[in-house]
């Protein structure tokens, strides 16, 4: 049995981390690579990095950020915010990601994870994805909406639909971030997580409302999600990353272990 996979989170804004609510009111808690290190250390299984306002800004990523993070760290990690063109995804990679986020240019241009999973391989490639719940079924079948910039722009795409429409492209993965529960640490959207889960051949990672361990457990057997990210919940040290994977084997979810 597939192992489950528990991802930190750390939105990136000026080489710290922040976290806020529904992508409003971010607070700094500290330095992203003293973090990604101390969570390696804890056992995360991997990590991903959002550079939060390099996309609204129209900026490239901090790629120097992403060196440091490689050299602390000997996990995948993945890497969003700033991912302009083919050009950047190497960029990227070489600076030793080996997973690239794309949502808003993936939005604008979907013909760029055709050509980055043509170039570096589907693995690398993973759609980051912002729904938010709507109630007009009848232009949004799935009953969620992808937003982009931060959930600035609403993009008229119906989440279910452009998740299949990624998988086709050649996505590998499709992180699910609930618009809706992102900071709020009541649980994820199951019923959004599982949609996608259930309709693509590919991973989904559950993003956005984890509070508590009992959460993970939720995405893992009610959204059927792949892996589970979380932030809020280790970043203010109310949960360790060893409390979390314990609380998951004793509920009888498949997790690695380190210690």
């Amino acid at each position: 049995m597939l192992t489950k996979r528990i991802i930190p989170c750390l939105d990136v804004r000026d080489k710290k981390v922040t976290k806020g609510v529904k992508f409003q009111n971010n607070v700094v808690l500290g330095d992203a690579v003293e973090m990604a290190a101390r969570y390696y250390e804890d056992g995360c299984d991997e990590l991903v990095f959002y550079d939060i306002t390099a996309s609204a800004e129209r900026r490239p990523i901090d790629i120097d950020m992403v060196r440091a993070v490689a050299r602390a760290i000997h996990i995948p990690f993945a890497v969003g915010g700033g991912i302009s063109n083919l050009a950047d995804m190497g960029r990227v990679l070489l600076a030793g990601a080996e997973k690239i986020s794309v949502n808003s240019l993936a939005v604008a241009h979907p013909g760029i994870i055709a050509d980055g999973a043509r170039a570096f391989g589907s693995q690398c490639i993973v759609l980051g994805m912002d729904p938010v719940k709507v109630d007009d079924r009848a232009r949004f079948p799935s009953g969620y909406e992808v937003t982009v910039r931060g959930f600035r722009e609403r993009t008229g795409l119906d989440a279910l639909a452009w998740a299949k429409q990624a998988e086709d492209l050649g996505v590998g993965e499709i992180v699910v971030n609930s618009v809706d529960a992102d900071g709020t640490r009541n649980g994820y959207e199951l019923a959004l997580t599982r949609l996608i889960a259930e309709n693509v051949r590919i991973p989904v990672v559950a993003s956005g409302g984890a509070g508590r361990p009992s959460h993970l457990a939720d995405a893992f057997t009610q959204g059927k999600a792949d892996a589970a990210i979380i932030a809020g919940m280790i970043h203010t040290g109310e949960y360790t990353i060893p409390q979390i994977k314990r609380e998951l084997i004793a509920a009888g979810i498949p997790i690695r272990k380190k210690w």
